[in-house]
């Protein structure tokens, strides 16, 4: 049975969506299993085997003998029961098989859509480097928990929690930013400083999820907490901001720059949303300023989250809520910047060539 351009392109968006409704899932769970100090429950990367959880006691057992080695056990939860330890081990378990989960609903329709030959040549590069990011994202992850094993550690290590929340959000904007590219009917290109704009956007949106992971794994958010100021200062003093040699270390490690720089960049992100939401209104077309407009409504909402988030010095369902909002701000922005460019529909006889068996051996022959 042959598959029209627009059910081809419907089912790949419906699945890409799907995948990208995944990975947001994965990352809520993720910031779940970090405030719930999970993440450092199972001690080992099996990437296959994992996939098992322990069916006896006697597997309960040895998987808490290998936690007490930690030194999260022994500075932060000695005396921890072994039921306390399941709650633990269940978020961190639960994070990585979503993790497995969604490889599979990646690779697995993936082949079937390439061998049906509904997966053109732009697309499957596109998917191709997904893919990649998706195996270096599961090594980020590792890399992070073996941070948090290392002696006299309680937690992962900022810089590289920020990092593995990054390669998340990164893969999450491209899977949407594709997605988007497939829809049918014929969208006109923005202008093209509508179009610089809403493409800066989600890059602004990024550092700004990187700036959020390194309060997150620092624990900043639990200090200065007020608004508009810092304790009094709507800019903290050098001596405060630097006060770590060498002064890079700053960056990562000092709870007042840390928690500044992340304030800073919300105040920008809020402004150039703002501003190209006016611009986009004014100088059109409908489309790109109703998008445009969405964009500020999230992150102005993203905003006021994260202001109530601070105030309330980080309370669980606050803190996963910002997590949680910052990727449908993203996501946003990303389906704007992608459709800003424009799209059109093009008869399936006339469409790029797609990658499929058939076309394959029909090239071979």
């Amino acid at each position: 049975m042959r598959v029209s351009g627009d059910q081809r392109s419907g089912a790949v968006r419906a699945w890409l969506y799907l995948v990208a409704a995944l990975v947001v899932a994965m990352v809520a769970v993720g910031g779940a299993t970090r405030l719930t100090g999970s993440g450092l429950s199972i001690t080992e990367w099996r990437p296959v085997t994992g996939i098992v959880p322990p069916l006896s006691e006697a597997d309960w057992a040895t998987e808490f003998a290998k936690y007490k080695d930690t030194p999260q056990y022994n500075i932060l939860n000695q005396g921890m029961g072994l039921s306390s330890f399941k709650v633990l081990y269940g978020w961190e378990w639960g994070h990585r098989l979503l993790g497995r989960l969604i490889g599979l609903v990646f690779f697995l329709p993936l082949v079937v859509f390439w061998w049906r030959g509904m997966i053109s040549r732009r697309l499957g590069l596109g998917l191709l480097g997904l893919g990649i990011l998706g195996g270096l994202q599961g090594a980020i992850g590792w890399i992070m928990v073996a941070s948090g094993l290392q002696p006299g550690m309680t937690a992962v290590a900022p810089l590289k929690l920020a990092l593995h929340l990054t390669m998340a959000s990164l893969i999450l904007a491209g899977l949407v930013w594709l997605a988007a590219g497939e829809r049918n009917g014929t969208i006109e290109p923005a202008p093209g400083r509508i179009r610089a704009v809403a493409t800066l956007l989600p890059a602004l949106v990024l550092v700004q999820i990187f700036l959020g992971g390194l309060v997150a794994g620092s624990h900043a958010g639990l200090v200065y907490n007020t608004w508009p100021s810092m304790d009094g200062d709507l800019v903290p003093p050098m001596d405060s901001l630097f006060a770590i040699r060498p002064w890079i270390e700053n960056f990562v490690d000092n709870h007042a720059l840390v928690q500044f720089d992340h304030r800073v960049t919300a105040y920008l992100i809020v402004v150039v949303a703002l501003l190209h939401a006016v611009d986009a209104r004014l100088t059109g077309p409908a489309g790109a300023a109703g998008r445009a407009g969405g964009v500020a409504v999230l992150a102005l909402a993203q905003a006021a989250l994260g202001i109530a988030t601070l105030l309330l010095t980080v309370p669980l369902w606050a803190a996963l809520a910002h997590q949680v909002l910052a990727m449908a701000v993203l996501t946003m922005a990303a389906v704007h910047a992608r459709l800003s460019r424009g799209t059109e529909r093009v008869r399936p006889a006339a469409r790029e060539p797609a990658l499929g068996f058939e076309g394959l051996v029909g090239r071979g022959a």
